[in-house]
């Protein structure tokens, strides 16, 4: 399930669609944008992940930077590619019972580490808590149901692509609600991620008309396909951007870590998906057997299955990554990491590779790198601000 983001979003609270933190989502937080975005932003833990004790040969690779790098790369690649392949069967209809499954899997691996030790602590299920995290955990849902409905009608880069207009997002929304700033560096990378969004678009409207376009989902009428996957786009760069904002504004107030975030985000969505997929989709053996053809079936619930330890994976190699680099290093791999997932579409779902997608790819991978680059910049302005604040503090 989706990002710091990162991306990537239906990753159980991975790296938010901004590149922040979750448990410490302020403007000092340097982010890449999400995901990814995580690959799809959404459920997982960030930099409270599970501690480093190997010695030996582990230990030198649990200490590489290279390979901490790589590590989240091949996570956050990994599971884009899976959610996508998940969604992408002519006649998948079944979308919040695959993320209710997702949301199981993530809930049995954290209580697994729990008991193991790896996770030491876990914030108590409260009732009081409860009621104040569950309209967060109801917009988190539309965030990964419209992610999932987004991914299944565009391909993945372009869906890489316009992820970052969540960004944008995010940013005016913490100008208005918590008194944030938009840097010029950062108003041309929102001008760049626009940009990319347009051209990409483009690309893919000239595509469908001239017949060059193949539609994930099988319809014939790839203009339909197309303009089905940007409405939910749209709707999932809103919900995105109602849940950063949202979850920001709780959760100093729950003292939550990020294990406890991506814990109580699971479990209160279980029930409302479960629900919704009763209520909603088609549960008929018929239904099924279309949904999970026999002859992809056992491959289908292994990527369902992976989605959901994914947001485990992904939750460590962040703050592995972290550990033995930096946050800087982090949030700059994190930008540069979009071009290999929109390429990775390129290569697993034969998407249209055209002067225009290409293009599109290009200015939105500028684009991360410029805003990542631009919150370097304000991170570095602010701590050297500091000391002058104290002394007219002082003075006074």
């Amino acid at each position: 399930m989706a990002d710091n983001k990162k991306n990537d979003d239906f990753v159980p609270l991975a790296p938010m669609p901004d590149g922040s933190n979750s448990s410490n989502n302020n403007n000092n937080n340097i982010g890449d944008g999400d995901k990814e975005g995580d690959s799809l932003v959404g459920r997982g833990a960030g930099t409270d992940a599970l501690p480093a004790t190997s010695t030996g040969f582990m230990a030198k690779i649990e200490h590489s930077a290279p390979f901490s790098i790589l590590a989240y790369c091949m996570s956050s690649i990994s599971m884009t590619v899976v959610n996508k392949y998940v969604v992408s069967g002519t006649s998948w209809n079944l979308t919040f019972f695959y993320l209710a499954i997702q949301s199981i899997v993530c809930i049995a691996a954290i209580t697994a580490c729990k008991k193991v030790g790896l996770i030491q602590s876990l914030a108590p299920l409260e009732t009081d808590r409860i009621k104040k995290w569950y309209p967060i955990s109801l917009v988190l849902v539309g965030m990964i149901y419209t992610s999932t409905k987004a991914l299944q009608f565009l391909s993945v880069p372009v869906y890489t692509i316009f992820k970052n207009l969540t960004i944008i997002a995010i940013a005016y929304g913490e100008v208005l609600w918590f008194g944030g700033a938009v840097s010029p560096l950062a108003l041309t990378s929102f001008g760049l991620m626009v940009l990319s969004s347009v051209v990409a678009a483009w690309a893919d409207v000239k595509s469908a008309v001239s017949g060059d376009y193949s539609a994930t989902t099988g319809d014939e009428d790839a203009l339909a396909t197309l303009n089905a996957g940007y409405f939910w786009m749209a709707m999932n760069v809103f919900c995105s951007a109602a849940y950063v904002l949202g979850m920001r504004k709780v959760i100093h107030k729950m003292n939550f870590k990020d294990w406890d975030t991506m814990y109580y985000n699971n479990l209160l969505t279980i029930p409302v998906l479960l629900i919704s997929s009763l209520v909603a989709e088609d549960w008929s053996s018929d239904n099924f057997a279309k949904n999970f053809p026999e002859e992809s079936r056992n491959r289908i619930f292994v990527g369902i299955i992976y989605s959901g330890l994914a947001a485990i994976f992904i939750s460590y190699c962040t703050a592995w990554c972290i550990r033995v680099t930096s946050s800087t290093t982090y949030s700059m791999v994190g930008a540069l990491n979009k071009l290999p997932i929109a390429v990775s579409g390129l290569i697993f779902f034969a998407a249209p590779v055209t002067t225009g997608s290409v293009s599109a790819i290009f200015l939105g991978f500028v684009s991360g790198i410029v805003y990542t680059w631009s919150k370097v910049k304000d991170a570095e302005a602010k701590k050297n601000s500091l000391p002058t604040t104290e002394n007219s503090r002082e003075s006074k």
